[in-house]
């Protein structure tokens, strides 16, 4: 690591660790102060995804060096292994829920159309973590590890950059599906030939190399062990007569990489949990178990995921904003001072 980069920057917490790179936030020091950031690092990665994470990290800086100022991070620094980028206050889009929110969808289609004017394709707008719902409710775009840019718009561009609206009027008929017009559940209903191919093969060996070689998956970035296995841990752990709810997230977490942890509503014993999941013969138990008095709820009764996934990641700051009630401060305010991640204490 060259000294500039040591002498500038200032990790606070993990937010992602995978086979191509790992994501810490913290602080830069700019010209003017310091700054909230985002940090990528390659150093770490195993030997074989290397050649990948070297492309994939090239292919991001390039990207955050060309893209339009506001829908995406700019980039602060590049060195040989490590790549910072200005911090965005807001969650993704799979933990916002913008449910109902046709003014977020409408920002988010400038967010692209801004975008596609620079030239820049994101090729990986399926993933909702990917689409960011700002603090002001509007949106913006993160990992442009896919991202390409052209000079021209190419009949390849006009694919790509239709295929990126098409994964966006996804996420819009996931949460407010009254809203598409006709030329929209068009768009939803035709994909383009790339695309096609791509599901028909290409998808399939993908699928057999990283859910089959390395375990791994990407689901919101949280793994296998959360696709699989989260929701059979949730099954169990209500089945104890002493657990009124119970709801698990993922984190990142030095030792497993991703980690489990559970906020379970009760009045059960965290040991007893434990050595009730290790008797029902269930998946290793979550890495925390954190018991709560009551778990923050939406209007129509879900659990706050929002909140919660905010909490295990000790991004404590961005709580705050997706806050409207005391009834609902007083219950976050308790479950942050009991938390259980005390690994990477976020300095924010």
């Amino acid at each position: 690591m060259d000294r500039e980069f040591s002498a500038r920057w200032r990790s606070a917490v993990v937010l992602k660790r995978d086979l191509f790179s790992t994501v810490e936030r913290g602080r830069w020091r700019s010209e003017s102060g310091e700054v909230d950031a985002v940090l990528r690092r390659i150093d770490g990665v195993p030997w074989f995804t290397r050649l990948i994470a070297r492309h994939l990290f090239n292919r991001e800086a390039r990207a955050l060096a060309l893209a339009p100022a506001g829908i995406a991070p700019p980039l602060l620094y590049k060195g040989g292994q490590v790549l910072v980028r200005g911090f965005i206050g807001g969650v993704p889009l799979h933990v916002a829920e913008p449910k109902g929110d046709r003014t977020y969808f409408r920002s988010a289609k400038q967010v692209l159309r801004a975008l596609h004017r620079a030239g820049i394709c994101h090729n990986d707008l399926a993933k909702r973590q990917n689409w960011l719902r700002k603090l002001d409710g509007t949106a913006a775009l993160t990992d442009f590890q896919l991202a390409a840019h052209f000079r021209r718009r190419n009949k390849l561009f006009r694919v790509l950059a239709y295929e990126d609206l098409r994964h966006l009027l996804k996420h819009k008929r996931t949460y407010v599906p009254e809203a598409l017009t006709p030329r929209e559940r068009k768009v939803l209903a035709r994909k383009s030939l790339i695309t096609r191919v791509w599901m028909a093969s290409g998808k399939r060996v993908y699928y057999a190399i990283t859910r089959g070689l390395f375990n791994f998956a990407d689901r919101e970035g949280a793994g296998l062990r959360f696709t699989r296995e989260a929701p059979l841990i949730v099954e169990r752990l209500k089945q104890h007569p002493q657990v009124r709810d119970a709801v698990i997230v993922a984190y990142p977490d030095r030792r497993v990489g991703t980690g489990l942890y559970a906020f379970v509503q009760g009045e059960a014993d965290e040991t007893e949990l434990r050595q009730f999941l290790k008797d029902s013969h269930t998946p290793d138990a979550p890495e925390r178990i954190q018991i709560v008095h009551t778990l923050p709820r939406r209007n129509d009764g879900a659990p706050r995921l929002d909140v919660l996934h905010l909490i295990a990641m000790n991004q404590l700051d961005l709580i705050e904003p997706l806050i409207d009630n005391e009834r609902d401060r007083s219950t976050i305010a308790d479950i942050v001072a009991r938390r259980r991640n005390l690994r990477d204490r976020t300095a924010f």
